[in-house]
């Protein structure tokens, strides 16, 4: 009996032995920062109680592995707070382009050209609202199916998503080969609303220019919905400025019409810094909404700074 526990365990410990050759590994990262955040403005939900300050509170787990026929799996999960954020599991097919599935919208699709201004920090519209409120086209995040490919110095990708009431579904083409210093491109997706099951057309393009440290850009962007006299049109202007190597800023526009004749325009402006040092990165932004959602009088402010260090 002793002899065939022996045997057992042996066996065991060999099994045991070979399945981790093939186990594979998390890397984590993270950033250490510590910010300052002040939200203001007509409309109680836009201010910030309590204790302005805060540190960073997100972590990222991935990893990869090479396959026998020369693709490559990639996987990765982000914690924000402790609470599940986003995560994807990728199909790299080399020249064949990428595959990917998960929660994270910036694998393909209209969501990676949404908002493609030149900016030293965020977007003029971000932490005032998103989608609709700010006429950004934004499918959201959604488990959704992924691709992206280059070829012949264009950039293709589409994303697809089945919803409780319908598929949402977009494509997006770009390219920064063709012209020298430039970058355009045009995406176009159909967002089913979750109450209602109706869908919503959308579509933006977008153009930017660099020369020397200066790049300027415009995007035109529209939300066709289904409800009469409900659709949406976005357009937009940044420009921004590498002072030098280490010091960037930027300013940018976005004015958001609506067809509905009781709202007035949204008129957001944003400007940004970022000073980086090795791996310390000092962050300003200050953005400013007017009419907030087409109501009048809802006015919005965001200040930031940030200090943050990778490592």
């Amino acid at each position: 009996m002793n002899n065939l526990k022996k045997i057992g365990l042996t066996a065991l410990a060999g099994s045991l032995v070979a399945s981790t050759a093939y186990a594979g590994a998390l890397s984590v990262s993270g950033t250490a920062a510590v910010k300052y955040q002040s939200k203001s403005g007509s409309a109680g939900t836009a201010s910030i109680q309590g204790n302005p300050y805060s540190d960073s509170n997100g972590i990222t787990f991935s990893g990869s592995g090479d396959l026998e026929n020369g693709m490559t799996v990639g996987y990765s999960y982000t914690m924000t707070d402790a609470a599940f954020s986003t995560s994807n599991v990728t199909l790299d097919m080399g020249d064949s382009g990428k595959l990917a599935f998960g929660h994270d919208s910036a694998h393909g699709g209209i969501d990676t050209v949404k908002d493609k201004m030149p900016t030293a920090g965020e977007e003029v519209w971000d932490d005032h609202g998103t989608g609709d409120d700010a006429g950004v086209t934004d499918l959201g995040a959604d488990p959704s199916l992924y691709y992206s490919g280059s070829f012949s110095g264009m950039t293709v990708s589409a994303s697809y998503a089945r919803t409780g009431v319908g598929t949402d579904s977009s494509f997006a083409i770009s390219s920064s080969e063709l012209v020298d210093g430039a970058e355009f491109g045009i995406g176009s997706g159909t967002n089913v609303t979750a109450t209602s099951g109706t869908e919503d057309d959308m579509m933006t393009v977008y153009a930017k220019y660099t020369t020397g440290p200066v790049t300027v850009g415009a995007q035109l962007s529209e939300i066709d919905k289904t409800a009469a006299n409900t659709d949406i049109d976005r357009e937009a202007a940044a420009i921004s400025f590498a002072v030098n190597e280490s010091l960037s800023i930027s300013y940018g526009i976005s004015t958001v019409e609506y067809q509905d004749s009781t709202k007035v325009d949204a008129e957001s402006t944003g400007l940004s810094a970022s000073y980086t040092m090795g791996g310390m990165t000092l962050g300003a932004v200050a953005n400013k909404t007017d009419s907030f959602g087409g109501a009048s009088g809802t006015d919005r402010e965001f200040t930031e700074v940030s200090l943050s260090f990778a490592f």
